[in-house]
């Protein structure tokens, strides 16, 4: 099961979609009020869905569509009036009023759509890296390698462990080390 966040700008919206979930054995992250919570609520996940309605105090469903991360994506619930004719773009819309079970099947399918783009990510050939990027991350471990006389996998390793820490790339990783030590 994914990650569920439950979003309407009255908190009894929010509670009635979140029982309904619960109840039929969907697994709810969070309740939120307002956009800047549930962005925030996406902060330590990969992944989910947001069951939200149209606006918020903050922001619209579609600015706060624009700000999830790539792993999540938005189910509207709202009158057709207020989405009708519109693109939508990436959001999935669920006609107000709407019936229990089509709540629930709606996100079901949303979870297995994601469940097969997972599954197609990991399948996929890792993608040849630019042959300026393949340089630079070349030149950071010769530098490692040279001055804190590591071996060519502890470097790359250690290359890894800066990226992931420092939430960038494993390119961005390896410029930051080439500037360090060229400042030394």
């Amino acid at each position: 099961m994914g990650n569920i966040i439950v979003a309407f700008s009255k908190p009894q919206d929010g509670r009635n979609i979140r029982n309904i979930l619960v109840k039929h054995g969907i697994q709810v992250t969070a309740s939120c009020t307002s956009g800047a919570q549930v962005l925030a609520s996406t902060d330590d996940l990969r992944s989910g869905i947001v069951v939200s309605g149209y606006r918020f105090g903050d922001m619209t469903c579609r600015q706060l569509a624009d700000q999830l991360p790539p792993g999540f994506d938005l189910l509207l619930i709202a009158s057709p009036s207020r989405w009708s004719g519109e693109a939508m773009g990436k959001i999935v819309c669920l006609p107000a009023p709407f019936k229990m079970g089509d709540l629930v099947s709606t996100v079901r399918m949303i979870e297995q759509t994601q469940a097969e783009k997972r599954r197609r990510m990991r399948h996929q050939p890792p993608q040849k890296r630019r042959e300026e990027d393949q340089k630079a991350i070349d030149t950071a471990k010769a530098i490692l390698m040279e001055r804190n006389r590591m071996t060519e996998p502890e470097a790359h390793k250690y290359l890894q462990k800066c990226s992931m820490d420092s939430q960038v790339s494993l390119i961005e990783a390896a410029q930051m080390v080439i500037s360090l030590y060229k400042m030394a």
